[in-house]
């Protein structure tokens, strides 16, 4: 057997423009990958790079090819441990770039058994989850138009970015356009420690779910701080990448968030679910804002999860691939007849 790989860097333009505590985008490059082999099936990923690790589209088409060598060299899509092992000897860290392969391997391993790849993982599509729909921070009309929108679209789970100086203005505004929606917070490392502790008892009385990285990750007894006088539980994501720094957060946060653009892909996404769970957490599957590429990989993790946040492909204007059906905001991955992930042009 012989593979083939190559890629391309996509502009995608977003339905609105998307601020966090951190700055606004209105547009997302992503780089998708290809693999084929020599029957012709080809399986899809896709990168979603951030600077917040250390990664731009520039520094994933830097180091794809060093990762194509690895890919072609091994020839077998199937080997996955063995190919995820020799893509990190040599290359250090670009979780993404590695993600795109990743999950083209783990799209095109199964489609050539003709399987949906939560089959190929030996998972259970009734487990399926409700996805939220994120309302970026903006002036109080415009976001109030985004959760109406977002509830008229059947989403009844809402993540709404904070880590600003009017964040009880914002609870306020997007609890009165949805009075009867699940909400959750995320302050993208936006307080300190103590503004953290008097936002959050703010905010809980318009019945938030949970808080999402209220300190900055560098900060570790700030994030200990916080989960120690917090009335909400707490969510990391920037403190937590990769399986190892489980244990790190373990006794600091009740949610961990694992990302594929993070830990570089399904099989390290597995273990940090596995190690997450061994140390008493709950978990929950994030993104970028990427297209179904790689949306539809994550999606197939939805019945080892307790709470999805895949709306990455949702907030594109347009998106070239279709993925997993979202439903009323649930992720349907019983509909997948297709093999593979899914995502399909």
């Amino acid at each position: 057997m012989s593979l083939t790989a190559s890629f391309e860097r996509v502009e995608y333009a977003l339905e609105h423009p998307f601020t966090i505590a951190r700055g606004t985008q209105d547009t997302a490059e992503n780089v998708i990958v290809r693999i084929e082999d020599d029957e012709g099936t080809v399986g899809v990923g896709g990168a979603a790079p951030s600077t917040h690790y250390g990664e731009t589209p520039d520094t994933v088409e830097a180091v794809l090819p060093a990762l194509f060598e690895v890919v072609e060299s091994v020839g077998d899509p199937h080997q996955l441990d063995r190919i995820e092992a020799s893509m990190d000897r040599v290359v250090t860290d670009n979780p993404s770039a590695k993600a795109a392969v990743d999950i083209a391997l783990h799209d095109l391993a199964a489609k050539r058994v003709d399987l949906p790849l939560y089959r190929y993982l030996g998972l259970d599509p009734a487990a399926s989850l409700e996805t939220s729909y994120t309302i970026g921070i903006d002036d109080r009309e415009t976001m109030r138009e985004k959760t109406l929108e977002a509830r008229a679209r059947g989403f009844s789970t809402l993540k709404v970015k904070v880590g600003t100086d009017r964040d009880r203005e914002i609870l306020e505004t997007v609890r009165g356009a949805a009075p009867d929606a699940i909400i959750r917070v995320d302050a993208n490392e936006g307080w300190t420690p103590r503004e953290a502790v008097r936002n959050i008892e703010a905010i809980a009385e318009f019945d938030v779910e949970f808080v999402e990285q209220p300190v900055p990750a560098e900060h570790p007894e700030g994030l200990r701080y916080v989960y120690e006088r917090s009335p909400l539980p707490i969510a990391v994501d920037e403190s937590l990448v990769r399986a190892t720094d489980v244990p790190d957060v373990a006794d600091r946060a009740d949610i961990a968030n694992l990302k594929l653009m993070k830990t570089g892909g399904i099989r390290e996404a597995i273990r940090l679910i596995h190690a997450a769970r061994a140390h008493g957490m709950e978990i929950m599957a994030g993104c970028m804002i990427e297209s179904n590429a790689s949306i539809a990989g994550a999606a197939h993790l939805t019945p080892l999860l307790d709470y999805v946040d895949l709306d990455g492909s949702i907030l594109l204007a347009e998106d070239d691939f279709e993925g997993v059906p979202i439903d009323d905001g649930s992720v349907d991955l019983a509909a997948i007849e297709r093999p593979g992930t899914g995502a399909r042009i």
